[in-house]
Parts: C-alpha cells; structure tokens; sequence
C-alpha cells in the first residue's frame, strides 16, 4: 500500500542521523570517564563597562581567580585580560559523585577607545572582581565652556 507521508516509508527515514547522535551522546555520557571528558579549555570572563566623561570602568568577574594568576596587558590598542583559573584540590569525600567546578584558561580582549590614555590604567581586585579604570586623555575630555551674559 502506498502513502501519500513520504518519511513514512523508511520508519526512521530522516531522523536516523538524529537518533544515531543521541545515541552517540548517551554512549558517551555513561561510558567515559568524566576527568576524560572534561578537560580544562579556554574561556571568556564577563565584564561591565561604563564610561563617564573623564574614565572607562572595566569590571571582570573572575570568582576563585587570585589576581597573581591574571596578566592585563595593552596591545594593539585592546586591553587584554589572560589567565588561569587551576583546579581546586579537594580531598575525596566519600558520597562524591561529580565535580563541577570550571577550571582552564581565560582570555578577553577589549578594543580601547580612541582617546584611552594607556599609560595611567589602574587595576584592583576584591572578592573575585577586577576593576580596571582607564582615564581618558585631557584633550578629548569635555570641555565645560561658560557663557558670559552682556549687560
């Protein structure tokens, strides 16, 4: 008998290629040990940035990243921000079944605005977040001009 449903005809037709990946995922998951699966890989830190008219605030969140382990730099005109978050050793509790926690290498890079005084950027860190602050050059600050009134 035909039908007029064409992925009918092949019961599995165009899900198999589907079907075969979730199985190569299970597979995966439950096969694998999970140090394996897991490596440490590179990631990207979240920032705010706000600017006023006389400085750029770079905030990093960088939780359980000691400021030692991070390297800013300036490069080409972008503030570059690399490091590494190294993995917590944790003595095995008995009833531990996963670790969670994200380790690896980290890499930002911002592009300085024009007028960015690379010379007087200053960086702190408390409770996991750096602040960077970035002063902007004299010339390209507003300039307040006063209007003087005729009598």
């Amino acid at each position: 008998m035909k039908t007029l449903i064409p992925w009918r005809r092949n019961e599995l037709g165009m899900f198999r290629p589907f079907r075969q990946e979730v199985e190569d995922l299970f597979e995966r998951f439950f096969t694998e040990p999970f140090e394996e699966t897991y490596k440490p890989m590179v990631w990207t830190p979240r920032v705010d940035i706000e600017e006023t008219p006389k400085e750029i605030f770079v905030k990093v969140d960088l939780p359980g990243v000691e400021a030692k382990e991070v390297d800013i730099s300036i490069v080409e005109g972008c503030l570059v921000l690399q490091g590494e978050k190294k993995e917590e050793h944790e003595e095995k509790k008995k009833g531990l079944h996963r670790y969670e926690r994200f380790v690896g290498k980290f890499y930002r890079e911002l592009p300085l605005p024009p007028g960015a005084d690379p010379e007087k950027i200053v960086a702190t860190s408390a409770k996991g977040v750096i602040t960077i602050v970035i002063p902007k050059k004299p010339e390209v600050q507003p300039k307040k001009i006063t209007v003087k009134a005729e009598v």
